[in-house]
């Protein structure tokens, strides 16, 4: 097939497009696949116009490629593509959306909401220790975490480093102590879990994408209904959310509370695929190599 591999893009999250694009690119050429690669601009439409492609395989991450933006494109030029449509993409970016979605499902997810971060010069929005984060980027990007000996201040101060001087609002919510986890899903299966374990304590933007700074252990060392609860709570949630192809969750586990202290935090609809990448170590822990994952993924292309 006529494969264009949309990648790039100017979100935050430019230069892990650009690492998975080119993984998938050379994956489609290894498959027989015809391959055009597109560096997204704002004339995405005229390229792909040009390119005329049977399958468009989205490797692109954060907004907007992620948020809905693209697949709306993508749906009016009616052009296939891979991964989730415009209403999944749409929900699963906004965090506070998401928790709306799942929760009355039986998914657990941390509480908290919504605020302006002008109200965070003026006192805690909930008791600390807490987590800021923006409501729709991914790969942790702008995430603070507030305790009692953070030096942010207390309240935090207007000229501490952190997402209140970069975005007007944040989702604040509590803390959970304890292990990162992260589940893949990929055609309706729900794949492994995978234990992150970073030396600076948090599995931010820079120990995801930078080697040698986290450790992954796949599959997780976990008592058999926290492995449970994790692999069902993913697959719900893809369903529920609409998600298709693959997507991946991402989970906080308190040890000291159990079963009942595994909160899911957020699912990506498109998860990396560059060496570092959870979904490809995932599927090859399930005997499944990254060309016949790439292949998948694209099958699943509507």
């Amino acid at each position: 097939m006529k494969v264009a591999v949309l990648m790039g893009g100017w979100s935050s999250e430019r230069e892990v497009s650009l690492t998975s694009g080119r993984g998938i690119a050379a994956a489609l050429e290894h498959l027989g696949h015809d391959v055009t690669v597109i560096d997204m601009g704002r004339d995405v439409a005229q390229k792909l116009s040009a390119a005329a492609p049977d399958v468009v395989f989205n490797a692109l991450h954060g907004t907007p490629g992620e948020d809905g933006s693209v697949q709306g494109l993508l749906d009016l030029m009616g052009l296939k593509y891979t991964h989730s449509g415009l209403t999944a993409s749409a929900i699963a970016i906004d965090k506070e959306l998401t928790k709306r979605i799942l929760t009355p499902l039986g998914i657990r997810m941390p509480g908290g909401h919504v605020v302006s971060s002008a109200s965070l010069y003026e006192g805690d929005p909930i008791p600390r220790p807490y987590v800021l984060k923006p409501v729709n980027e991914g790969s942790s990007v702008g995430v603070a975490i507030v305790t009692d000996s953070s030096n942010y201040g207390n309240p935090i101060a207007p000229g501490a480093e952190g997402p209140w001087q970069h975005f007007d609002s944040l989702l604040a919510e509590p803390f959970i102590a304890g292990r990162e986890l992260t589940v893949a899903v990929l055609d309706g299966e729900a794949l492994a879990v995978t234990e992150l374990t970073t030396a600076q304590g948090f599995y931010d933007y820079e120990a995801k994408y930078s080697e040698g700074r986290t450790v992954h252990t796949c599959p997780a060392d976990l008592p058999a209904d926290v492995e449970a609860s994790a692999l069902k709570m993913a697959l719900a949630a893809h369903e529920a959310l609409g998600c298709r192809g693959t997507s991946r969750s991402d989970f906080r586990y308190d040890p000291a509370q159990g079963e009942a202290g595994l909160y899911l935090l957020e699912v990506n609809t498109q998860p990396g695929m560059t060496p570092l990448s959870l979904v490809p170590e995932q599927a090859k822990y399930r005997g499944i190599s990254y060309d016949q994952l790439v292949a998948r993924i694209l099958a699943s292309a509507r």
